[in-house]
């Protein structure tokens, strides 16, 4: 039984779920214990990493091409409805913000944003929720600017302005 390949093509911008939206530099073939493995090479230029990423298992592991511009937009509405806290212990409702950045999902990532967000005259944020809002809100960024081909600048205006909006 072979595996469906993944077709994703160099220079492409794809999102791998635990990091966010990388750009495929180049597929390259590596020999790995005897055997050749086609691999995309995936540059994530903001964090100045790069992946190498075996071809067969790109689908499996949930690697995909950038959301739709109308998964954009329910990401969008998403931020404008009404924070979702559950009563949970915080270290259970952090594991699964956790979860639902890596997951990959835009729409999933939006609700952290939205859940996490803080107007300035709210309670102060605890340094995890911090940090977890700020990588939520820094994967929903890249991808909404990669997708509307802007720069990230813009799509933070775009998202900043939803959120404040939401709060009045």
């Amino acid at each position: 039984m072979t595996k469906k390949k993944a077709e994703f093509s160099p220079n492409e911008f794809v999102v791998y779920p635990a990091h966010g939206v990388g750009k495929i530099v180049s597929i390259e073939k590596q020999e790995v214990a005897g055997f050749e493995l086609e691999l995309f090479v995936i540059s994530f230029e903001k964090d100045k990493m790069t992946l190498r990423v075996p071809t067969n298992k790109a689908l499996e592991i949930g690697m995909r091409g950038l959301s739709s511009p109308d998964v954009v937009a329910h990401a969008m509405k998403t931020l404008k409805g009404k924070a979702k806290v559950k009563k949970a212990m915080w270290s259970r409702r952090a594991q699964e913000y956790e979860q639902k950045i890596n997951s990959g999902d835009l729409i999933a990532i939006a609700e952290v944003v939205r859940d996490l967000h803080r107007a300035d005259d709210q309670r102060e944020q605890s340094y995890s929720e911090r940090q977890l809002y700020e990588a939520a809100l820094e994967r929903l960024t890249r991808e909404i600017a990669a997708v509307a081909g802007n720069d990230e600048l813009a799509a933070a205006k775009e998202i900043d302005s939803v959120l404040i909006g939401r709060a009045a």
